[in-house]
């Protein structure tokens, strides 16, 4: 029997926690722990050890973004693989959660590591659909924060324009899947458009990820911007809607 997922809540709110963790519960995910501030979420990470943590971006004593880099740089001993459980990331996956879609919160979250942002007035079934998104390895990014990302790159200088060299190490092939994924398209949308199967697309992603040492697809997406391989003329196909890239 597969092990319930574990989601870790971190909100000054405590309307805002109940709700979550009432959607959550009632589609059989587990709320294992809460935190009113990124002091306790920490300390609440590595006492529960969940897959996800549903973090708020404005709390008191330490925000959610301090927190999100503390957890997601912490030593690997701190986060061990549960006795039984399915080997996932050994390091829980984050997705920040606030009520202000500013420019600065997308960026900064992105940066310290998270696998995802959400604004509150998600529907339950985006918010249990993005947890599971996650917990897989997977990334959530909507084309609106991909288009916002592409907008602040482009304000930067043509110094920007030159590939990082990293990317050398990626075929023809890979580039073409990094800068489409890059513009917010989902696998599926990536298999239509190369005319591949869904499971080939997977596959580079994966070796692009593993070429360029990056955790998932949120990081692909941001060195596809800071290095250049994508201008900000080139989002066409992010203003088509998906939940998941």
């Amino acid at each position: 029997m597969t092990e319930p997922l574990r989601v870790l809540l971190a909100d000054d709110q405590t309307l805002v926690r109940t709700g979550f963790r009432l959607i959550l519960g009632a589609d059989g995910i587990d709320v294992v722990a809460e935190a009113t501030n990124g002091t306790e979420a920490v300390e609440a990470v590595r006492r529960t050890r969940p897959d996800v943590v549903l973090m708020d971006v404005r709390m008191p004593e330490m925000d959610g973004l301090e927190a999100t880099r503390r957890i997601l740089t912490a030593p690997r001993a701190l986060h061990p693989v549960r006795a039984g459980a399915t080997p996932f990331p050994d390091k829980p996956r984050v997705i920040i959660l606030t009520t202000f879609d500013l420019d600065r919160y997308v960026y900064a979250a992105l940066s310290a590591g998270a696998s995802g942002f959400l604004l509150k007035d998600v529907t339950p079934e985006h918010l249990t659909a993005a947890v599971r998104t996650v917990r897989t390895g997977d990334a959530l990014l909507a084309p609106a924060i991909t288009r916002r990302l592409v907008q602040r790159f482009a304000q930067r200088g043509s110094d920007t324009a030159a590939l990082h060299r990293d990317l050398a190490s990626l075929t023809p092939r890979e580039l073409e899947v990094l800068g489409l994924l890059a513009r917010g398209l989902s696998n599926a949308e990536l298999a239509t458009r190369l005319h591949l199967a869904e499971a080939t697309v997977k596959t580079h992603v994966a070796r692009i990820l593993a070429k360029l040492g990056l955790r998932d697809r949120v990081q692909a997406v941001i060195v596809a911007y800071e290095t250049g391989l994508i201008s900000a003329g080139a989002r066409e196909a992010a203003q088509q809607p998906t939940e998941q890239t």
